[in-house]
């Protein structure tokens, strides 16, 4: 009985990892943790929160990591170089849409959208960390239940094809 406990929490645990990788994120984590036995509202809430960690996590690594590189001199040229231009070329979008469309981008469960590029797109905009937070997070509750309502029809789908073929 231990043993299959220990199993469990393995598979939950690789969940939550999936979760906070890049690139993975919800996309990864919600699918992998009901393909290994859990449901989709245990599914949602481990993922999703071990999905919003990545958001203070990342901030303080970039701002940690910008200081720290920011006195290099080839890092400042191209960095200042390359955020003056961005943050000019989106200035207008920012003022129109700002904290609301951080939220959206990261709410869109599509690869290179998530709370890592969320976040540092609000970093690199100059948004409030404060106030982009529940923006972020609420970004990242929305992309899960997109991924979960995704995984759950996925499911369905695949049992059309699979009922009466009785093996």
């Amino acid at each position: 009985m231990v043993q299959f406990r220990i199993g469990v929490m393995e598979k939950l645990l690789h969940a939550i990892i999936l979760s906070l990788l890049p690139i993975a994120e919800l996309r990864g984590g919600i699918p992998y943790a009901v393909a290994n036995g859990y449901s989709i509202p245990v599914a949602y809430i481990v993922c999703v929160i071990s999905n919003m960690l990545v958001i203070p996590i990342l901030f303080l690594f970039l701002e940690t990591l910008h200081h720290q590189f920011y006195r290099i001199k080839p890092y400042r040229w191209v960095f200042d170089k390359w955020v003056i231009r961005t943050r000019k070329k989106a200035e207008a979008n920012v003022a129109k849409w700002g904290y609301v469309g951080v939220m959206l981008f990261v709410a869109i469960p599509l690869p290179v959208t998530g709370a890592y590029t969320g976040t540092l797109a609000a970093w690199l905009l100059k948004l409030d960390k404060r106030r982009a937070f529940p923006y972020l997070a609420l970004g990242v509750v929305i992309a899960g239940i997109i991924v979960s309502i995704a995984t759950l029809t996925g499911i369905k789908a695949f049992e059309i094809f699979t009922k009466g073929s009785g093996g």
